[in-house]
C-alpha cells in the first residue's frame, strides 16, 4: 500500500473517530425558547454526567485473523446447523478479507477507515460484497451474500472485534440479531435480570423489546457489560436518537428506566422525568432564550436580573426575564430592528404598548383549520408595571453606582397614570372571578354526583370485561363492548371495543381517570389547597392532636410550606377522612406501604426529594406524581361528556383554583369569621382572602372591621396574656363536655346552646352509631305523646312535639348514612422509621 493510500486511509479514519464519538446535544434551533431550553438542560447534563470516551484499543479488536476466525467457529460461537456454520465462515471470511485491505493496527482502525460506519442503512453492505477477496462465495449483487455479510457483522459486534458508532448502529439495515447475539455471548445474566424486570412492571413486548436493542447498542458501541453502562451514555444515545429524527416512540427512555431500576448507575442518577427537566437557568440563560440582537441591552438585562435574584424566588425571576427579554425588547426589537437604546421614539413606546394590549391565540375549527384572532391581554398592565418598574429601579441604582448604570438612565414611556390603571383593572378582574364563583358554586354538587356516576360506570365497566376472555361480548349501563384481543403482551390494561364501529378503549384508563377526578375535585373542595398543594400532600400530611385529658385524636392535614412560606394545618373532616382513606388504599403496595416518589416543582425547577406522596400512579414501569397539569387535564377531560353548562349554555369549565374560591365564599356566607378563612386558606393579607370571596358585601366588611377595632379599643389590656393553667384546662374542658347522652355537640368554644340543650334539635349533634336505639325509643315516645296531645285536646303542645320528632327522624337518617358509607380504613400514622 502506497504512503498516499496511508495518509488517506489515517484521514478517514480520524473522520470515522469523529464521527464515532456520538451526537452531541444541538443547539437551540432558531430564536425558540422551548429549543434554547431543551439544548441547556441536555448540556448541563452531559456536562454533570459525561459518556465514555471511545478506546482506540482492546484485546478482542487486536487479535489477528486466525485467532478471530478459530475464536467465532468454535465453542459457544457454533451455529446450530452445518448450513448455518457454513454460512457463518462465509460471510466472516468476506468481512474480514475486506478489513484487512483497508489501513489500520486494528480491526476497529480498519472498520473507521473503511467509511463504512458513515454509511448506515444498507449501503454499507455493498462495501464487503462488492470488495474482491478472492473467495468463491456468491456473486457481489446476491442478496444472500449480503445477509451473510450482515450475520458476520453481528458476530463481530458481539464478540467485540468492532464498535461500530452509535449513529450507524441506529438506523435501518444495521446487522440483525445483534440484542440476541449480546444477550447470549456477552451478558446473558444482565438481559436475563432485565427481562424480569420488564415482565413484572407491566410493560408491552414491543416497549420492552426496543429498550433492549437499545441497551445492546450501548454494548455494542461502547463494550463491556450492562453493569458498565453509565448515565453520560445514556443520554449520548438519547441525543443520537434526536439526531437522526426518530419517532416518538424510537425516542423512548425506557431503556434508561429499567438500566436505573436495576441498580446500573449510582443514588444521584437523575430519573427518568429528570432526563427532561431543565432545572434552573442562570440570568444568562435565561436572556439569552430570546436571541437579542443588541449585546448592550442583552447584557443590561443580565445585570438587571442578578441585581433582583437575591429577593425573589425562582418562578418571579422567570416571569420577569420573560416579561422583560421577550415581550419588551424582543418584541421592539422584531419592529425595530436596530434599536440598541432605552430611550424610546414616541412612535416605537406607542407601538410596542398597542400590541402589549392584545395576544394572538389559535383554535381549530371542526375541519381542522387552524385559525387566529386577537384578544385582549388580561395581565397586559401588570407587564407595564414590570417595565416601569424596570426603568426606575435604573434610575434609582444610577446615584448608587453611576458607572454601572448611568449610561441607561432613560425616560420611562409607560406615565404614572397607565400604572395607576392597575387598581381599576383589579377591579375588574375581582368581578370576573366574582361572576365565576356565582357560576360554579351552585352547579358544584351536580359535577360530584356526574363524577362519582362515572366512576362507578368505569369501575363496572371494567370489572365486567375482566370477567370475560378476549373476543367475547359483555354489557354495563346498556352498553355492549367486546373484550379485545391485543397483539402485544401487556400487563395490567384492558381494551375493550364497540361491536359496531369497532373503535377501542382502554378501559384500565378510563378507569384511572375517573377516579383520579373525582379524587383531586373532593380533596380541593373539602381543602381548598391550591394546586401545588395538593401534589405535595404526602402519608407524613396526615397528623393528630390528642387531647390530653380524654386521649381523644382529633385528625390534621398539614399543608407544607408553598406560596407564603408558611405551613398551616386543617382540620380534617368525616368527608375528608373517607377521600383520603380511599386515596392511600389505592397508592400502596403489596406491603402496605405507600411508595416514594419524586416529584418536580415546576415553580422553582428542581426535583423534591422522593415523598409518599398520596397523588402518584404506576406509570411506565415506576411510580410517579401526578402534577398539577395532570390534575387540570382530569377535571377538563371528566367535563367534556358531563354536559354541565353556564348561563349562556357554554360549557362550564373548572379550575383548581375555583374550588379554593367556592370554599373561602361558602365558608364566610355560612358565618365563619374572615380572619379564620384567611388562616384556613392560608393568606398573608386578608384582603386577598376577602377577595376571594365573591358577592361580599361592602358594609358588611366595614362592619365586621369597626367592630374589630372598637373590640380591640375596649377590651382591657390584661386580656393580651399568655392564659393560664385553669384558663388552658377550661377552654380543654370544652372539649371533655362536648359529649352527651346521644353523641357529641359540635358547637364552639364559649358559645351557648342556642337549642337550650334539646340536643335532638339541634344540626350540630354528631349521633353516636351506638345510641341507635335510644333515638328509636325517642321517636316512639315522641309519637305516642302526640297521639296523646290530639286525644287529651293539648294542641298547644303538637306543634314542638312534631318539630322535635321531625327532627329525631333526621338523626336516625343521618346514622343511616353513616352506616352505609365507607367502612372506616385503618390508615396508619407514618414515622421516619416506617417511610417507604
Amino acid at each position: 500500500m502506497s504512503t498516499a493510500d496511508q495518509d488517506s486511509g489515517a484521514r478517514t479514519a480520524v473522520a470515522g473517530r469523529a464521527l464515532y464519538q456520538g451526537a452531541r446535544p444541538v443547539g437551540p434551533a432558531g430564536p425558540g425558547a422551548r429549543a434554547a431550553s431543551c439544548a441547556v438542560a441536555s448540556s448541563a447534563l452531559l456536562a454533570r454526567f459525561p459518556p465514555r470516551p471511545p478506546a482506540a484499543q482492546w484485546p478482542a479488536t487486536a487479535q489477528s485473523r486466525p485467532q478471530v476466525m478459530t475464536r467465532l467457529l468454535d465453542g459457544p460461537w457454533t451455529a446450530g446447523s452445518a448450513l448455518a456454520q457454513r454460512d457463518r465462515r462465509r460471510g466472516l471470511v468476506r468481512v474480514l478479507g475486506w478489513l484487512e485491505q483497508q489501513p489500520g493496527d486494528s480491526w476497529q482502525d480498519r472498520w473507521l477507515a473503511s467509511g463504512a460506519d458513515a454509511h448506515g442503512n444498507l449501503a454499507w453492505r455493498w462495501l464487503p460484497a462488492r470488495c474482491d477477496t478472492g473467495t468463491p462465495y456468491g456473486a457481489a449483487d446476491s442478496e444472500s451474500v449480503r445477509l451473510v455479510i450482515a450475520r458476520a457483522m453481528s458476530l463481530l459486534v458481539s464478540a467485540d472485534v468492532l464498535r461500530p458508532s452509535l449513529g450507524w448502529l441506529l438506523t435501518p439495515g444495521t446487522p440483525t440479531g445483534l440484542a440476541a447475539d449480546l444477550t447470549r455471548h456477552r451478558d446473558p445474566d444482565g438481559f436475563a435480570r432485565l427481562a424480569a424486570m420488564w415482565r413484572a412492571d407491566g410493560s408491552n413486548t414491543h416497549t420492552a423489546q426496543q429498550a433492549v436493542r437499545r441497551i445492546a447498542a450501548l454494548l455494542a458501541t461502547h463494550g463491556g457489560l450492562i453493569g458498565d453502562i453509565t448515565v453520560g451514555d445514556c443520554l449520548q444515545l438519547l441525543a443520537s436518537l434526536e439526531q437522526h429524527g426518530a419517532g416518538t416512540g424510537a425516542r423512548s427512555p425506557y431503556f434508561y428506566q429499567l438500566l436505573r431500576a436495576a441498580g446500573v448507575f449510582a443514588d444521584d442518577a437523575p430519573t427518568v422525568r429528570g432526563l427532561r427537566t431543565q432545572g434552573q437557568l442562570s440570568c444568562e440563560q435565561l436572556i439569552d432564550r430570546y436571541a437579542i440582537a443588541c449585546r448592550p441591552v442583552r447584557d443590561l438585562l443580565v445585570d438587571y436580573l442578578r441585581e433582583r435574584q437575591p429577593a425573589v424566588d425562582y418562578a418571579s425571576l422567570h416571569k420577569l426575564s420573560y416579561t422583560l427579554a421577550r415581550l419588551f425588547w424582543r418584541d421592539l426589537e422584531i419592529h425595530h430592528p436596530g434599536i440598541d437604546s432605552l430611550r424610546l421614539p414616541a412612535d416605537a413606546a406607542t407601538g410596542w404598548k398597542q400590541r402589549i394590549a392584545s395576544k394572538l391565540t389559535r383554535s381549530v375549527d371542526g375541519d381542522g383549520r387552524i385559525s387566529e384572532v386577537s384578544v385582549p391581554r388580561i395581565n397586559a398592565l401588570d407587564h407595564l408595571v414590570t417595565v416601569r418598574a424596570f426603568y426606575l429601579d435604573i434610575t434609582e441604582w444610577a446615584t448608587e453606582d453611576p458607572s454601572r448604570w448611568g449610561r441607561w438612565v432613560a425616560p420611562c414611556p409607560i406615565r404614572e397614570v397607565e400604572s395607576c390603571q392597575h387598581r381599576k383593572k383589579r377591579s375588574h378582574r375581582k368581578s370576573r372571578m366574582d361572576q365565576r364563583t356565582r357560576d360554579r358554586m351552585p352547579v358544584l354538587p351536580v359535577l360530584i354526583s356526574t363524577l362519582t356516576d362515572a366512576l362507578s360506570t368505569a369501575t363496572d365497566r371494567l370489572r365486567a370485561a375482566q370477567a370475560v376472555a378476549a373476543g367475547e361480548l359483555f354489557t354495563v349501563a346498556g352498553q355492549s363492548l367486546r373484550r379485545s384481543r391485543t397483539t402485544h403482551a401487556t400487563v395490567g390494561k384492558t381494551w375493550a371495543e364497540d361491536p359496531d364501529s369497532g373503535k377501542r378503549r382502554d378501559l384500565s384508563l378510563a378507569e384511572h381517570q375517573a377516579f383520579w377526578a373525582l379524587a383531586a375535585v373532593n380533596v380541593l373542595r373539602h381543602t381548598g389547597v391550591r394546586i401545588e398543594e395538593l401534589g405535595e400532600l404526602s402519608h407524613h400530611s396526615l397528623i393528630h392532636y390528642k387531647l390530653p385529658a380524654t386521649g381523644e385524636l382529633v385528625p390534621l392535614l398539614q399543608i407544607a410550606p408553598s406560596k407564603t412560606d408558611t405551613e398551616r394545618l386543617l382540620v380534617i373532616s368525616p368527608e375528608l377522612a373517607d377521600v383520603l382513606s380511599t386515596i392511600i388504599c389505592r397508592v400502596r403496595d403489596d406491603n402496605g406501604a405507600i411508595p416514594l416518589v419524586a416529584a418536580y416543582d415546576y415553580h422553582e425547577r428542581v426535583w423534591n426529594p422522593p415523598m409518599p406522596l398520596l397523588f402518584q400512579r404506576r406509570f411506565g414501569g415506576e411510580h410517579r406524581p401526578i402534577a398539577g397539569p395532570a390534575v387540570r387535564e382530569l377535571i377538563s377531560t371528566a367535563l367534556t361528556g358531563s354536559g354541565i353548562t353556564d348561563a349562556t349554555g357554554e360549557p362550564l369549565r373548572f379550575t383548581p383554583h375555583d374550588f379554593r374560591r367556592i370554599l373561602i365564599t361558602d365558608a364566610i356566607m355560612h358565618g365563619m369569621p374572615p380572619h379564620i378563612a384567611q388562616l384556613v386558606a392560608g393568606h398573608r393579607d386578608i384582603n386577598v382572602t376577602m377577595g376571594y370571596k365573591a358577592v361580599y358585601p361592602e358594609e358588611v366588611i366595614n362592619g365586621h372591621r369597626a367592630f374589630i377595632a372598637r373590640r380591640r379599643a375596649l377590651r382591657p389590656s390584661e386580656e393580651y396574656r399568655t392564659p393560664t393553667e385553669e384558663e388552658w384546662e377550661e377552654f380543654l374542658g370544652h372539649f371533655e363536655r362536648r359529649k352527651v347522652s346521644l353523641g357529641t355537640c359540635g358547637r364552639s368554644y364559649a358559645t351557648p346552646c342556642i337549642h337550650e340543650h334539646s340536643c335532638v334539635r339541634c344540626p350540630l349533634l354528631r349521633p353516636d352509631p351506638a345510641q341507635r336505639g335510644r333515638l328509636a325509643d325517642i321517636c316512639a315516645n315522641l309519637a305516642a305523646r302526640i297521639a296523646e296531645a290530639h286525644r287529651e285536646g293539648w294542641l298547644g303542645e303538637v306543634e314542638g312535639l312534631k318539630i322535635s320528632l321531625a327532627a329525631a327522624r333526621g338523626k336516625l337518617t343521618q346514622l343511616d348514612e353513616l352506616s352505609t358509607g365507607p367502612r372506616p380504613v385503618p390508615l396508619g400514622m407514618p414515622s421516619t422509621g416506617q417511610a417507604r
